[in-house]
């Protein structure tokens, strides 16, 4: 793992092993489940993180605003959803900030943190990451909700995957379709909750682990 974070950089993968877990959501915002998610969250007062496609926010700087509203943490994922493994330093500067600059203006909150879309990292990030001074996220658990195996499934998998300190992946919109359906992940997201707070476990904001 120190190898990796020689070439790429450090990601912070997971919190500390205490009975408390972090929601992410990637790929957003989006006009459906976006606002669902927001919803729920504010039913069960469970803060989350959604790392925000830039040209997402463009189309919908309305529920771009509303995530801040709710005091949920707002992360950079590039400004097209790039895979940066092979992307040079000019396109890494431009996806983040063009994607900063953008977060900045419509919600009026500049992003402290990061994830690369997929994982996907170049060794050209890190000077990028340090003059933006951002923490780089990575995840626990994937679930692969993507896929759109039903609500019920996405579900299953989080519970299956739970464990201290985890970093859980969702996806509150498709990266490269702006109204690309997650309802599904919406629809799972009480259950998922509901299910944690079974097993003994709390949610905690990624803002906790920010360098």
């Amino acid at each position: 793992m120190m190898g990796f974070d020689l070439i790429f950089g450090p990601s912070v993968e997971r919190g500390p092993r205490t009975r408390r877990v972090y929601l992410t959501f990637d790929d957003g915002p989006n006009e459906r489940a976006t606002p669902a998610i927001l919803e729920t969250l504010a039913a069960e007062r469970v803060p989350a993180a959604f790392f925000m496609v830039g040209d997402h926010v463009r189309r919908f700087p309305d529920i771009a605003r509303e995530v801040v509203r709710e005091q949920h943490m707002v992360g950079n994922h590039t400004y097209n959803h790039v895979k940066l493994l092979f992307a040079g330093a000019q396109k890494i500067r431009t996806q983040l900030q063009k994607t900063h600059e953008t977060i900045g203006a419509v919600t009026g909150v500049s992003p402290r943190a990061f994830r690369a879309p997929h994982g996907y990292r170049s060794p050209f990030l890190i000077s990028r990451i340090l003059e933006m001074h951002y923490t780089v996220f990575g995840w626990t658990c994937g679930v692969f909700d993507t896929a759109r195996p039903g609500a019920e499934e996405i579900r299953r998998r989080v519970r299956k995957r739970l464990r201290p300190g985890a970093i859980v992946l969702l996806h509150d919109g498709d990266g490269y379709d702006p109204v690309g359906d997650r309802m599904q992940t919406a629809d799972a997201l009480p259950g998922i909750i509901a299910d944690a707070r079974s097993a003994g476990y709390d949610f905690g904001s990624l803002a906790e682990l920010i360098a």
